[in-house]
């Protein structure tokens, strides 16, 4: 299951993480976020005890999205060692995010 990430677990569960951290960027109303929601939690399964992954609801927690320049929605962030290594604007293929993911280990 994908965790929630929100403006006060941020720092201890993202960027003190030693893990690669995927974060999906998202909200309620956002169809192609919709779209890649079960993508991600196939994703949260496959990469379980490997690699964290979670969702930011942007509604919920405008802090991140603002500090992140996160201005389209779905986004997808790949955090290393408390920095953005990688970063993917829009629904894709589990593929892509496969790749990106396997990059980064």
């Amino acid at each position: 299951m994908a965790l929630e990430f929100t403006d006060s677990n941020f720092e201890t569960e993202v960027l003190n993480s030693d893990k690669l951290t995927v974060i999906d960027f998202w909200a309620e109303w956002c169809g192609p976020c919709r779209a890649i929601g079960p993508v991600i939690e196939e994703l949260s399964k496959d990469y379980e005890g490997k690699v964290n992954i979670g969702k930011v609801n942007v509604d919920l927690n405008p802090q991140l999205s603002i500090n992140y320049g996160i201005t389209s929605i779905p986004a997808i962030l790949f955090v290393k060692d408390g920095q953005v290594v990688d970063k993917q604007v829009g629904a894709v293929p589990k593929s892509v995010l496969e790749k990106k993911i396997q990059a980064n280990l």
